[in-house]
C-alpha cells in the first residue's frame, strides 16, 4: 500500500481541539474566570461574536450547575481585541431543570482602565434529559451536496479577505448565495452554508453558539459590503448535535435605518434543527 494511502487524517475531538484549546476559562475564583481572546479568530481584525460566546459559554456551564446552553442572549457593548480578558459570572436562580446565570467579559483600554466587552443572560439546562416528542413545521434547508458548494479556499486569492477564522472553519456555501463574491449580488438577504470546524471536530452545544456567527453576513448578498458588528445576538440550542458536518441557513427580511436582523437555523446530519439564533446588527452604510 502506498504510505500516502496507509496515513488516515487524524480529526480532532471535543474536548481536544483548537476550538476547545481556544475557548478555554481559568477559574481565578468561584464565578471569576481568565481567558485569552485568540486572533485566529478575528475578521478584519475584529473577534467573531460567535466565538466570544463560546468562550462565555463555557464560563458559564461552568459556574452554573447545568452544562449545556438553551438560550444565551448577549449584548456587544464594545469590540473585543485578541489578548487576555476576565469574565465575571452571576448565579442568578437555580432550578431543577433549568439555572440561570449572568456573565460579562472585561478587557483593559488603552489607558489602563477596565471596559466590559459583553454582557450575557444565559439559561442552562441538561440536553439530554429532554423528551424525544417533536412536532415541527420547520424544514432542513435545500441546497446543493458539499462538493458542488464553494468556500474561502475556492476564491482566486484565498487570502484576501484577511479573515483569520476562515482557516479555523469548513464553510462551503451554496452557490446561490455567492452572488457577492462575483460582483452580483442577489439583492436577497440569504446565506446559506455546510459548517464544520477545519480540524474536524463534531459539533457541540457549545460550538453552536459559534455556527450561528460564522458565516458571511447577509448584507452582502443585499449588496452593501465591509464589517457587519453584532449588537445583540439571542441562541437557543434545541438539542445535542449528531456527528457530521451542520448546515446553517441565515435570511434578513428588514435592513432599515443602519441596522438588520439575522434569522439562523442550524440543522445536523440527522435532519434536526439543533439551534436557532437572531440577531440584530449595524451595517456601515456607504
Amino acid at each position: 500500500m502506498p504510505e500516502a494511502a496507509s496515513v488516515q487524517a487524524v480529526r480532532a475531538s471535543i474536548g481536544d481541539s483548537e476550538f476547545d484549546r481556544d475557548t478555554a476559562v481559568t477559574r481565578r475564583a468561584p464565578g471569576v474566570y481568565d481567558t485569552e481572546l485568540s486572533a485566529g479568530w478575528t475578521i478584519l481584525n475584529a473577534v467573531n461574536g460567535g466565538y466570544l460566546l463560546a468562550i462565555l459559554g463555557r464560563a458559564l456551564a461552568d459556574a452554573l450547575p447545568h452544562g449545556d446552553p438553551f438560550s444565551v442572549t448577549a449584548h456587544y457593548l464594545t469590540a473585543s481585541r485578541p489578548g487576555p480578558a476576565v469574565i465575571r459570572t452571576e448565579v442568578v436562580r437555580t432550578g431543577r431543570s433549568l439555572s440561570t446565570g449572568t456573565a460579562s467579559l472585561f478587557q483593559y483600554d488603552d489607558e489602563g482602565q477596565e471596559i466590559e466587552r459583553i454582557r450575557v443572560l444565559a439559561s442552562y439546562g441538561d440536553l439530554d434529559a429532554l423528551p424525544d416528542d417533536v412536532r415541527t413545521s420547520a424544514e432542513p434547508p435545500v441546497f446543493p451536496p458539499m462538493d458542488q458548494c464553494f468556500g474561502p479556499q475556492d476564491a482566486p486569492d484565498p487570502g484576501a479577505a484577511g479573515s483569520a477564522i476562515a482557516d479555523r472553519l469548513m464553510l462551503k456555501l451554496d452557490p446561490a448565495t455567492l452572488g457577492w463574491a462575483l460582483g452580483a449580488p442577489s439583492g436577497k438577504g440569504e446565506m446559506r452554508s455546510w459548517f464544520g470546524l477545519a480540524d474536524g471536530r463534531d459539533a457541540d452545544p457549545l460550538s453552536l453558539l459559534l455556527a450561528v456567527d460564522a458565516l458571511p453576513p447577509t448584507a452582502f448578498e443585499i449588496g452593501m459590503s465591509g464589517w457587519v458588528p453584532t449588537v445583540e445576538l439571542t441562541v437557543h440550542v434545541r438539542c445535542r448535535p449528531a456527528p457530521g458536518p451542520l448546515r446553517v441557513s441565515i435570511t434578513t427580511r428588514n435592513l432599515a435605518g443602519g441596522f438588520l436582523e439575522e434569522d439562523a437555523e442550524v440543522w445536523d446530519s440527522a435532519d434536526r434543527l439543533v439551534a436557532q439564533s437572531r440577531q440584530l446588527a449595524s451595517v456601515r452604510l456607504g
